[in-house]
C-alpha cells in the first residue's frame, strides 16, 4: 500500500506580513492569497523493516531511525522529525516501519510558503495512512503549531491555511490563534485575465526568511512607528485587492501591488536590496503596472502585473537578469491525499 499527498504553494497578493505575531494579535491582520499549480509532495510506503526512513528528493538526503521512540532531529529533516514526534506523542502512529519521501516543485526558501506547505503535505499523508479525519481548520492549525510553537521557526500564519484550503482566500488573523478564512467567489473571466497578466519570476536567489521576520517582529515589539504604519497600510491593501478582484476592477491591480511593494520595504531592512530593486524597475520600465516580492522578501520569487499585452515586453526586459519565469495556473483545491494498492 502506498499513500500520497500534494499541497499547493501560494502567491500572497496583498497584506503579507500582517499575519505575523505580534502584529496580528495586537491589531488584527488581513491577507489575500491564491494557490497555484506548483506543489509539495509526500509519499509513505510501508516496509518490512522495523525502522523509519525519511527521503528528501530535493536535498538528495536520506536518514533512518529506529521505530518506536522520539526522534532526534538530523540535518535536512527538522520538519519531518518534528511532525513525527508530535504524532508519536499523541499515540497516532502505526507500529510498522515506513518510508516517507518528500519533494517540492519549487526551490526551498523561494517565497511561496515552501516549508509550511511541505508540513501540510506531510500531515495530510499521515492522516491518509492513519485515517485521521482532520478538518481544514484543524489541519492548518496543527501545521502552524508544530512549525511555529514546537520547532520555533519564525513566520506567519497564512501559509498553512492557504495550502490547506486552496483557491483564492481573504484571511483574517486575530489574537488567541483565531483565524477566519473567507473563500472568494471571483468570476472566471476575471481569474483568466489575472492569470494571463501575472508573471512569476524567480530571481535565482534563496533567502533565510526567519531573519527578516524576526526584525519585523522586533519592530512591532519596539513600537517602531513607520514599520507598524506600513503594516496598517498593507492590511488596507488586502481589502482593496479583495474589492478589486470581486468587482472585476483589474485596471487597479498593478497600482495596488505597486503601493504594497513600497510599503512592504518599510517593515524590515532586509526585505529588499539593490538586485531586487533593479529587477523591479526593469519590469516597471518595460510596462509592468506593479509587482511584489513573494513571501518575507530578500530574494526568491517576484511577480509582476502586466496589463494588455505588456507581458511580452517585460519578459524581454528581464532577460538581462539571471532569473527565469515559471508558468503557473491558479488552483481551486487545497491539500489532497489518496492511496493506491
Amino acid at each position: 500500500m502506498i499513500f500520497r499527498s500534494k499541497a499547493p504553494f501560494r502567491l500572497g497578493l496583498a497584506g503579507g506580513g500582517t499575519d505575523v505575531s505580534p502584529y496580528s494579535e495586537l491589531f488584527g491582520g488581513a491577507v489575500l492569497n491564491a494557490t497555484i499549480s506548483q506543489f509539495a509532495h509526500a509519499t509513505i510506503e510501508l516496509i518490512a523493516e522495523k525502522q523509519i526512513i525519511f527521503h528528501s528528493i530535493d536535498q538528495k538526503l536520506e536518514a533512518s531511525f529506529p521505530l518506536g521512540r522520539i526522534l532526534d532531529s538530523v540535518k535536512g529533516f527538522n520538519l519531518q522529525c518534528g511532525i513525527y514526534n508530535r504524532l508519536y506523542r499523541e499515540h497516532l502512529l502505526p507500529e510498522c516501519g515506513f518510508k516517507l519521501t518528500t519533494s517540492m516543485d519549487v526551490p526551498a526558501g523561494s517565497g511561496l510558503g515552501t516549508s509550511s506547505t511541505l508540513v501540510v503535505a506531510i500531515l495530510k499523508v499521515y492522516s491518509e495512512l492513519l485515517n485521521i479525519p482532520y478538518g481544514d481548520y484543524d489541519l492548518a492549525h496543527l501545521a502552524y503549531d508544530i512549525e511555529r510553537n514546537e520547532l520555533k521557526l519564525a513566520g506567519g500564519k497564512q501559509d498553512q491555511y492557504a495550502a490547506t484550503f486552496g483557491g483564492f482566500n481573504y484571511m483574517e488573523f486575530y489574537e488567541d490563534n483565531n483565524v477566519i478564512v473567507n473563500p472568494l467567489r471571483i468570476k472566471s473571466e476575471y481569474l483568466h485575465e489575472l492569470e494571463n497578466n501575472l508573471l512569476l519570476y524567480f530571481t535565482l536567489t534563496n533567502r533565510e526568511s526567519s531573519d527578516i521576520i524576526k526584525e519585523q517582529q522586533k519592530n512591532v515589539i519596539n513600537k517602531k512607528e513607520d514599520s507598524i504604519e506600513a503594516m496598517h497600510q498593507l492590511k488596507e491593501q488586502s481589502k482593496r485587492m479583495k474589492d478589486a478582484l470581486l468587482q472585476g476592477k483589474l485596471g487597479v491591480i498593478g497600482e495596488i501591488l505597486d503601493f504594497g511593494f513600497h510599503q512592504k520595504r518599510k517593515m524590515a531592512s532586509l526585505i529588499s536590496n539593490p538586485y531586487i530593486d533593479e529587477i523591479y524597475e526593469s519590469a516597471r520600465t518595460a510596462g509592468a503596472a506593479g509587482g511584489k516580492i513573494s513571501g518575507a522578501g530578500g530574494g526568491g520569487f517576484m511577480f509582476f502585473y502586466c496589463p494588455e499585452n505588456k507581458r511580452y515586453a517585460v519578459i524581454e526586459a528581464l532577460q538581462k537578469h539571471k532569473g527565469y519565469f515559471l508558468n503557473f495556473q491558479f488552483t481551486k483545491h487545497g491539500v489532497q491525499s489518496w492511496r493506491i494498492n
